[in-house]
């Protein structure tokens, strides 16, 4: 149960999970400073469109087979000292493993070069290297369709990848049609769930065929891999094979995602209750999340779980933001003991594993998380992970409500008899309204 709004137990309890953040904070700053591996030292990683951060990191091959977009990879190292980098690319089947393709047959020029855009932090309390890379470059262009991994290394050891990233380059042979409502079969609730029905029209032209078991078609909820499904075909109607009104189909509505705002720290933004200074490294407090599960839907705009570096005193967020202990906290009177509290959305790569699994303390009567993130805006969801189970679930801490504006994408996978490899033919990305 979450305790009442306003009661003195809670504010007692807010109290003590303040100065217990404080004790984490400071355990966790001399835990960092000791941390020499890769996996603690790589921070602020996205792969997006260029000049779209928020965006789904998408291209399309052109008529000529040229990509009519270029995607921009960005990533800070914890460490002053220029390292040498490169990177490599990697195509893969529709499920996310290597296909076997040789460089050659999915992209011009060479899969795999040095990362040039290298820059140092300027004025920060945490010294870091900013590295960028723009792809594809003047050196070649993708000639295949389908899922792709983004692998930086060191020069020095290509085996030892320090960061990857999934992203998708598109042929346009599929047109798709997606319709959100409510749930129409005895599967799913009227006020908390949505259905989402799917049309799938192969173009003429394109080679492709009309013989539904030579698709796969999946589905994914608000970027989440936990969410993704395979769809099941219900009919054909014309020249369009249909997908609709099967267990598959029906999502949880979710809610809102929680929102807070560091791009300030001479004062505090958004969702933030207090800022301090000690030992030379900045902490943030944010105000104490609550269990939302039984409280209406209230309508507001988020970045429903994508990230932005951002500063609000200086010129470049890139190479002049600080990074900023951020510590979350969830109060409930007892730990839920059938399973784990995440916290999910792209500041966590939106996984539900270690990096993101909140920390029960009896004593305080909280979850806890504690975060060395860079100046910007962020928002995420409290998931809760039954044990034993892949998916995570917002009905227990966020809450389920059909209004809830999601955003679902559709990809199309085309692989018939003899193929050798999962072309991506066709993806398009809705929210309800």
């Amino acid at each position: 149960m979450p305790l009442a709004a306003g009661s003195d137990n809670a504010t007692t309890m807010k109290s003590r999970v303040a100065i217990l953040l404080f004790l984490l904070c400071l355990k966790g700053a001399t835990i960092a400073a000791q941390d020499d591996e890769w996996a603690g030292a790589v921070k602020s990683v996205y792969l997006a469109p260029v000049g779209n951060e928020l965006a789904m990191p998408v291209i399309h091959v052109g008529e000529v087979g040229m990509p009519s977009e270029q995607l921009l990879l960005r990533f800070d190292i914890l460490s002053p000292t220029a390292q040498n980098l490169r990177y490599r690319i990697v195509h893969l089947t529709r499920d996310g493993q290597p296909d076997g393709l040789d460089p050659s047959e999915f992209f011009s020029g060479p899969a795999e070069g040095a990362i040039d855009g290298i820059q140092s932090s300027f004025t920060t309390l945490i010294d870091y290297t900013n590295y960028y890379q723009q792809l594809p470059n003047a050196y070649g262009f993708f000639i295949a369709s389908g899922n792709y991994e983004l692998e930086v290394f060191p020069e020095e050891a290509p085996d030892s990848v320090i960061l990857s990233r999934r992203f998708y380059v598109v042929e346009d042979g599929a047109d798709i049609d997606i319709a959100i409502d409510r749930p129409r079969g005895a599967t799913g609730h009227l006020a908390s769930d949505q259905e989402v029905s799917l049309s799938v029209t192969p173009r003429k032209g394109k080679f492709l065929t009309m013989q539904a078991d030579h698709y796969t078609v999946t589905l994914c909820q608000n970027r989440r891999n936990d969410l993704t499904r395979i769809m099941a075909m219900s009919s054909y109607s014309g020249s369009s094979i249909l997908y609709q009104w099967q267990p598959e189909n029906v999502f949880p509505g979710g809610n809102h995602f929680r929102y807070f705002d560091i791009s300030n720290l001479r004062a505090t933004m958004y969702h933030v209750q207090r800022i301090e200074m000690m030992g030379g490294l900045i902490f943030a407090f944010l105000q104490p999340d609550e269990v939302k599960a039984r409280k209406a839907y209230t309508q507001y705009n988020s970045l429903n779980g994508g990230m932005k570096t951002n500063i609000r005193d200086r010129q470049n967020p890139h190479i002049e933001a600080d990074y900023v202990w951020v510590n979350f906290s969830l109060p409930v009177e007892k730990p839920w003991l059938d399973g784990s509290v995440h916290i999910v959305g792209q500041v966590t790569d939106w996984s539900l594993g270690d990096d993101s699994r909140m920390e029960w303390n009896g004593r305080y009567h909280a979850y806890t998380k504690r975060m060395l993130l860079k100046q910007g805006y962020y928002s995420y969801q409290l998931l809760f992970l039954p044990g034993g189970e892949s998916a995570g679930q917002t009905s227990r801490i966020e809450g389920d409500h059909y209004e809830m504006t999601n955003e679902y994408t559709v990809m199309v996978y085309f692989h018939p008899p003899g193929a050798r490899y999962d072309r991506l033919v066709g993806m398009k990305s809705v929210s309800k309204e």
